[in-house]
């Protein structure tokens, strides 16, 4: 059977869905790669690596297996064969018209958002992988546009003190955040609804800022905070906030809006010169003044609305979610050949539909289509 990596076509997006090397396991596997020509530019791999790799170089992909970082277009949707699989970072719930091209089409679609949060996925998580990039280069944001130095200096010409980071959502990207701006000499601090947070933060070498308000749910996530429980928060925010020089926002929600965490009260606390970097801003921002993609002032406090952060590294991003794909698609089929196990939990956990049917309940929801629910079938004992 053929794999088929496009070009991606978001604009500014440099990421491809597979590097050479990925490339090389796949076709030892006895899969035939197809590659959209210049497919893999922007990351520095050439057309000519990737033959070398064993792909074939064409003007239009097409396979039994489609392979994007981003969800298709729907004209793009409309192209691929009937039956096929497409993998992707899909986030279903924000693409139905995507959803509903492929369905038509009779495409099983599997979405890296809806991977299950469990031990066993880890390898194949390309949410957190991208989330590495994401929190490593937000961190290298605050360094770039505050007008500062990060680290503290005793030079001849005085003392420089150390720049003063919060960085608000402990996830990986969080971590990650903290991790680099502790390394660039800043003094860190975190925040996170999670009590469970206040270990990790500590390990990555941050203050944990704790206020009073958990959210604490199942698996070790947060649940969504009650009005009365967000006031709270927020009021008890601003001062950590007002006394930052940068502050670091990290809370995406896949598929979802993300919430807000700064306020404008809190940005016209912050002091002049000071910084705000929403790396959630594609989802909507967790600040209320960010613009995607753009840097605005506001009383004299500038937010750094972060667009697809991976997208700045497209070289080490493509080869992580390279590695992530090739684990994922290994419970999908091996030597060349469709056949994934459903009774497995992560293979059912991705599958947002096959064969016409709508498997992800939100998802159909909001289609107002009926919810086909995979089944696992118990195997006969030998």
């Amino acid at each position: 059977m053929k794999i088929a990596i496009f070009k991606e076509s978001r604009p500014g997006e440099t990421r491809v869905a597979l590097t050479p090397d990925a490339v090389k396991t796949l076709v030892a596997d006895e899969w035939q790669v197809e590659v959209e020509r210049g497919a893999g530019n922007l990351a520095h791999y050439s057309d000519e690596s990737y033959q070398s790799a064993g792909a074939t170089i064409v003007d239009a992909a097409s396979g039994e297996v489609n392979l994007r970082v981003n969800a298709p277009t729907t004209e793009e949707a409309s192209r691929l064969a009937e039956g096929s699989l497409h993998l992707s970072f899909l986030s279903p719930l924000l693409q139905l018209d995507v959803v509903k091209a492929l369905n038509d089409r009779k495409v099983t679609i599997i979405s890296f958002d809806l991977l299950p949060r469990i031990s066993r996925a880890q390898y194949m998580d390309a949410l957190s992988s991208q989330s590495t990039v994401s929190g490593y280069r937000a961190a290298l944001a605050g360094a770039t546009y505050l007008d500062r130095f990060f680290p503290l200096l005793t030079t001849a010409a005085g003392t420089i003190r150390p720049a003063k980071v919060l960085v608000m959502g402990v996830g990986v990207a969080g971590l990650q955040s903290i991790a680099t701006a502790k390394r660039l000499g800043a003094r860190v601090r975190a925040y996170d609804v999670r009590s469970a947070a206040k270990e990790e933060a500590e390990s990555a070498g941050a203050t944990f800022v704790q206020l009073g308000v958990t959210a604490d749910a199942a698996g070790g996530y947060a649940r969504e905070l009650t009005d009365e429980e967000r006031q709270q928060q927020q009021t008890a925010l601003l001062s950590e906030v007002a006394g930052s020089d940068v502050v670091i926002t990290t809370a995406a929600v896949p598929g979802r809006k993300s919430p807000i965490l700064v306020t404008t009260a809190m940005v016209e606390a912050m002091a002049e010169g000071s910084l705000i970097i929403d790396m959630a801003a594609d989802g909507g921002g967790n600040c209320e003044l960010t613009k995607v993609g753009e840097v605005i002032e506001h009383s004299g406090v500038r937010v750094v609305g972060m667009s697809n952060p991976p997208a700045e590294m497209g070289t080490h991003a493509s080869f992580m979610y390279a590695n992530n794909v090739l684990k994922l698609l290994s419970l999908f089929g091996s030597k060349g050949e469709l056949s994934p196990d459903w009774n497995d939990e992560i293979v059912i956990g991705v599958t947002v539909a096959r064969d016409g049917d709508v498997n992800h309940a939100p998802t159909a929801e909001a289609l107002g289509v009926a919810h086909v629910a995979i089944t696992p079938v118990a195997k006969e004992s030998e």
